[in-house]
């Protein structure tokens, strides 16, 4: 099993405050808008660096979506910055009849989604985020791992022309990809090869998958670790290649299992590659007031859920 070294722990909202103040550098098309949440979306260098490019929206998400939209038409380059329970759920209808269904080339930027967002609570911990946007026709859905990665995907979006939702969190989370790994949207990342059993995880979810295949190699089992950090448009021949050679998988994600990563490898596999399966999400509930650590431990979101489930799918493929 290969080791990485952990170069720190920082948060992945701080990733894409990085990345979107390089994307502006890079590109004077770039805009940032964010619903007053400047300083929790780290979009404040931004705004600092170039203030005649930024734009204040207030608590008014849907007013952000359109006008996100009214930007791109002029030919401006968006990125609409708010909490993920607001950046989607809250403005689903500007979002699909404003943004998607006309392919505007806006990036929907998503911060403090899923458990981890913890003492917050239920009302804030959007876990159905991913399934809401990746059922948009022609909407990219991009989860990042770490905040190299969150950084590294803000750039890429602000080069790739159509609409974009990229998700990211608030807990300091293990740093472990190198800051010159390339992003590629759509292509799946190999973290290590193995021949027992498949494990698919993304966000920071992919960081505890390291750790269990860490136990599971001292238990002389061989799990072959992806990074699915593009959830659509989804890895499709890295995940057959993939499960061709283990003959099971286990999805890991901190997010419904309905509607999210799993769903979508179970589609794919069950039309082209039936397979045994294991998922590890939250399975049918809303989350709950609590340390980001007390959270994903009390919805089964940890390494050890992980191992198990990999033990599981390797005892059902046998």
């Amino acid at each position: 099993m290969k080791s990485y070294e952990i170069l720190g722990q920082k948060d992945t909202r701080s990733g894409f405050g990085a990345g979107l103040l390089e994307a502006g550098k890079q590109n004077q098309n770039v805009i940032a808008l964010c619903a007053d949440l400047t300083g929790s979306l780290m979009m404040d260098a931004f705004k600092a660096e170039f203030p005649d490019r930024f734009i204040q929206a207030g608590i008014a998400e849907a007013n952000m979506m359109s006008a996100s939209a009214g930007l791109a038409i002029g030919g401006k380059i968006p990125f609409a910055g708010t909490f993920a329970n607001f950046a989607t759920g809250r403005v689903y209808d500007q979002i699909r009849q404003g943004i998607a269904y006309s392919h505007k080339n806006v990036k929907i930027c998503a911060s403090h989604a899923g458990l981890t967002l913890g003492e917050d609570g239920a009302t804030h911990q959007i876990l159905e985020d991913i399934g809401l946007m990746k059922m948009l026709p022609g909407m990219v859905v991009i989860n990042p791992c770490d905040y190299n990665q969150t950084k590294a995907a803000t750039i890429a979006i602000a080069k790739y022309d159509g609409p974009c939702y990229l998700r990211f969190g608030r807990p300091k989370w293990p740093v472990f990809i190198s800051e010159d790994t390339p992003f590629v949207i759509g292509k799946a990342l190999m973290l290590n090869e193995g021949t027992d059993v498949s494990i698919f995880a993304t966000g920071h979810m992919v960081w505890l998958a390291i750790e269990a295949g860490h136990a599971l190699a001292e238990k002389g089992i061989h799990a072959e670790i992806i990074n699915i950090h593009t959830i659509k448009p989804l890895d499709r021949e890295a995940i057959l290649a993939s499960v061709r050679k283990t003959g099971c998988v286990v999805s890991a994600e901190e997010h419904q299992m309905n509607g999210g990563l799993g769903d979508s490898i179970a589609q794919l596999l069950s039309r082209e590659l039936p397979t045994p399966m294991e998922f590890v999400a939250v399975n049918d509930s809303f989350g709950e007031s609590g340390t980001p650590d007390q959270l994903l431990k009390k919805y089964g979101l940890t390494a050890e859920a992980i191992f198990s489930a990999a033990l599981n799918a390797v005892a059902r493929k046998k």
